[in-house]
């Protein structure tokens, strides 16, 4: 695999050989002679369909949007969406991408250069976070559409007896103490995936880090930051966990959804997750399955500091739409992504579908704020998150950082500098993944 998207035509060939079996059948009209746009689209609860259909009919018959389903895995999106624009596939012309995607699919060339006008348009008013995923190169070259990202969720009569102050940032060692003094556990993503990803990055950009320094660069030329200060501390949670006994069953199998289950059901009093945990906690306790008192005893703040004093910079997920660059329809579908992405329709795919806003002032929309409390903490966290690290070559280093910091018991003080060398490695093809 090491070898098969190191280079923008490594990506280029090694696809389009993929691609081979595709056929590429182009744009497309209704009966009515109305053009189609079809959107590939992550799996959700409906609500991306619920827009296509409000955007065709207020565009007065000027396109009719047609969704297709990705596959739900990340990495499986990745690469059917890479095989299909590898082999210039007309019959795109609008996806849904994970932020860290855009740079490898902008690189390749597969996505429409953004107007001028519509970069400043889609932009303005979006939370800090969200354009920095949407950006490559000082481009803005997708839509942010939603802006996901993780808080520190508790229990809060456990939080009290052990006497931890939520009103202000909480660390991580202020965790540890806490959760061993109760004999509960804390909920991570500890899963040898993209989880792993998401959580090792967010401690190093919170310890001051980065692990790429230099994301531009070719595959060779990458200059990674595991092996350094950040990297260590963010090694050293990870130790303190083990030692400390407060990782919970299964950590070494758990993704957000396992982690959301055990904090429902009293495995876990402290957890790092996505605001969808408040939404399935409150279906529960709605359905009877879980007891209301528990729920009502969900508190919530911003993700854990690596050392007082010093700013969280919690995950940042989501998605962003791009346009192909291969659509035939390319005028058409840059009007549509500024519908889909309009603050009206953000603010109702908030509360269908559970994904936070990009857009600032959806936070501001008393329904949203009535369907999730914590709207200003997401707010907050969004304005401080960091991206995962931007690079053309993401696949590498995810995949690299998963597999050298799991099992997280096996995780030690030699792991930033050896998951380092390892990384390098591969991006040199000395190694495969």
């Amino acid at each position: 695999m090491a070898g098969r998207w190191r280079t923008r035509l490594g990506i280029l060939s090694a696809a389009t050989v993929l691609a081979g079996g595709l056929t590429a059948c182009g744009g497309s009209s209704t009966a009515s002679g109305t053009p189609t746009l079809n959107w590939y689209v992550n799996p959700d609860n409906g609500g991306q369909q619920e827009i296509a259909e409000k955007c065709s009919a207020a565009s007065g018959g000027a396109y009719a949007i047609d969704v297709s389903i990705l596959p739900s895995d990340a990495a499986a999106q990745r690469e059917q969406l890479m095989r299909r624009l590898a082999g210039n596939d007309t019959s795109i012309d609008l996806m849904s991408l994970d932020p860290v995607f855009v740079p490898e699919t902008s690189e390749a060339g597969f996505l429409a250069p953004v107007p001028a006008d519509l970069q400043q348009q889609w932009s303005e008013g979006v939370v800090d976070g969200a354009v920095q995923g949407a950006t490559w190169k000082d481009e803005l070259v997708a839509a942010p559409f939603w802006a996901n990202t993780q808080l520190l969720w508790y229990r809060k009569s456990v939080a009290e007896a052990a006497g931890l102050d939520v009103t202000k940032p909480v660390t991580w060692e202020q965790l540890v103490e806490a959760a061993k003094s109760q004999g509960t556990a804390i909920g991570v993503q500890g899963q040898r995936a993209e989880s792993m990803t998401v959580w090792v990055n967010a401690m190093i950009a919170s310890a001051g880090g980065e692990v790429i320094e230099n994301p531009d660069a070719k595959g060779p030329d990458i200059r990674l930051g595991l092996d350094s200060d950040a990297g260590r501390a963010a090694a050293q949670v990870m130790r303190d966990i083990t030692a400390a006994g407060v990782g919970g069953p299964g950590i070494d199998n758990r993704d957000e959804a396992a982690t959301a289950n055990l904090f429902q059901q009293g495995g876990a009093a402290f957890m790092v997750n996505w605001p969808f945990v408040y939404a399935q906690g409150k279906s529960a306790a709605e359905e009877g399955t879980m007891d209301r008192a528990v729920f009502d005893d969900y508190g919530w703040s911003t993700y854990p500091a690596m050392s007082e004093g010093q700013e969280a910079k919690p995950p940042l997920g989501g998605i962003d739409i791009g346009v192909s660059a291969f659509s035939e329809h390319r005028d058409l579908a840059f009007q549509a992504v500024s519908c889909i992405v309009s603050a009206e329709n953000q603010a109702a795919y908030m509360i269908s579908d559970g994904n936070p806003a990009a857009a600032e002032a959806v936070y501001d929309d008393p329904q949203v704020q009535e369907a999730y409390p914590m709207y200003d903490t997401i707010r907050a966290s969004l304005q401080a998150a960091s991206p995962r690290p931007q690079t053309a070559y993401y696949n590498e280093v995810s995949q690299g950082i998963a597999d050298q910091w799991q099992p997280v018991s096996s995780v030690g003080e030699q792991t930033p500098a050896t998951s380092q060398e390892y990384i390098g490695d591969v991006l040199r093809g000395e190694k495969l993944l």
